[in-house]
């Protein structure tokens, strides 16, 4: 008597969205058959059934948000009855929370509760739990079925971070949080966590709460810990854009195929990371880590926030390569249908802001890489030419935000002296 949970389809997923059924009730189901549709905090993906059957329940409908290893639906072999279900809860439909009603089962991990499990967190109430009342007094937003685990557990709600609607802490996150401490990591060096700063209502003022979606609320993590936990260093330079103007028309009228600066910066980038491998690495707490290739992480803005899909090997691809899979990845990403495997491994990033306007900004880097570089828009602006007279000149800034543990200052301004010279001949680049 199989029953389908909600597998984890990306790295940082912890739960995921039942967009739509593909079987329904009664359904026969082969192993390979599409089940499902679910929403991932990158993606949307199919979700295929690794069993054969009768769907002989959906316990989800669509629109409800379940954890990760919580049970979707039952598959009945033949001449299997279905009995007591001792496994996850029925998601209300469309609701923002990630956990179950507390006459439910919860989660532990990712996996189900045991009943046995739970009736001794229930049977704990406020006060009576292996940890006493840890909690007394103290005025945060959780459920009542995560302050009975807290308690039973001598978990402490004040510092843990919520992941249910609007922060609330709920039952997964007690679960998945040490006994007696929070969930809530302390930024390396041993220094204590900085409690958030929420906003309180003002006065005669209209406002929208917009519930954070899974990719939101990943996004907030990753760039938390990584402001906290990276020494970020930042070095930046201008460079002469004109030849790369004049390149990318010759370029087109030569070839026919449309590129564009964003392309012949990656490109650049790429090939800089291979001359200068130092910053092609990440840290890896007693070690460095130097990639012997550049897989290239490119920023895509989508309605939800961003996402970092790779170019793998980038530094061995054509002008004409770089562009058509740049143009591949933006759109499936906007569409939601890159594959886990497209986000993970890169080595180095671009954020590109040239074509918003922006002249220059600095990027936070993207663990566990340890640089990424950010791109402005060219500029006309008064330059001083090599005769000391001033003219209109076509500038770029770009700026590199290191992570100090794995680059010097030194090292990055070697790097940025190969990317300068790339970009300022970018002839090197067809070579």
């Amino acid at each position: 008597m199989p029953e389908i949970t909600m597998p984890k389809l990306s790295d940082t997923m912890t739960e995921g969205t039942l967009l739509r059924w593909r079987k329904q009730k009664g359904d026969k189901v082969e192993v390979g058959d599409i089940l499902a549709e679910v929403e991932t905090d990158k993606a949307t993906m199919e979700m295929e059934s690794f069993e054969e059957g009768t769907l002989a329940d959906i316990f989800v409908p669509e629109g409800g948000k379940v954890v990760v290893g919580a049970p979707l639906a039952l598959v009945l072999k033949e001449g299997e009855k279905a009995g007591e279900r001792s496994t996850g809860p029925k998601s209300a439909p469309a609701a923002p929370a990630v956990e179950a009603p507390a006459s439910r089962p919860s989660v532990s991990n990712g996996r189900p509760l045991t009943p046995r499990a739970r009736a001794a967190a229930l049977r704990s109430g406020n006060g009576g739990g292996a940890g006493g009342n840890v909690n007394a007094g103290v005025r945060v937003k959780a459920s009542p079925l995560a302050r009975k685990i807290a308690d039973a557990r001598g978990v402490r709600l004040a510092g843990l971070q919520g992941t249910g609607p609007g922060g609330r802490i709920i039952a997964f996150d007690v679960e998945n949080a040490p006994a007696g401490a929070s969930s809530v990591s302390a930024p390396a060096g041993g220094s204590s966590p900085v409690a958030a700063i929420l906003p309180t209502p003002i006065a005669g003022m209209s406002e929208t709460r917009v519930p954070l979606s899974g990719m939101r609320r990943v996004i907030a993590e990753r760039l938390l810990a990584s402001k906290t936990q990276i020494p970020h260093f930042y070095l930046s330079i201008e460079i002469d854009a004109a030849p790369m103007m004049a390149f990318r028309k010759e370029y087109i009228e030569a070839s026919g195929g449309k590129i564009t600066f964003n392309d012949i910066a990656l490109s650049a980038v790429a090939r800089a990371a291979m001359q200068k491998p130092k910053v092609n690495a990440a840290f890896a707490g007693d070690a460095i880590i130097q990639y012997g290739s550049v897989n290239l992480s490119v920023a895509i803005a989508v309605e939800d926030g961003l996402v970092t899909p790779v170019i793998r090997d980038a530094q061995k691809l054509s002008l004409k390569e770089i562009s058509a899979a740049v143009k591949d990845l933006a759109l499936r990403a906007r569409d939601k249908k890159l594959k886990p495997e497209e986000y993970a491994g890169g080595t180095i990033t671009v954020s590109n802001l040239g074509s918003y306007g922006i002249e220059q900004f600095c990027a936070i880097v993207n663990p566990p890489q340890a640089a990424i570089l950010a791109v402005g828009a060219i500029v006309k602006k008064p330059v001083v030419n090599s005769r000391d007279e001033i003219e209109i000149g076509h500038r770029m800034s770009i700026t590199l935000s290191g992570d100090h543990r794995v680059v010097d200052g030194a090292v990055a301004a070697e790097y940025m002296g190969a990317l300068r010279k790339l970009l300022e001949s970018p002839a090197l680049l067809l070579l």
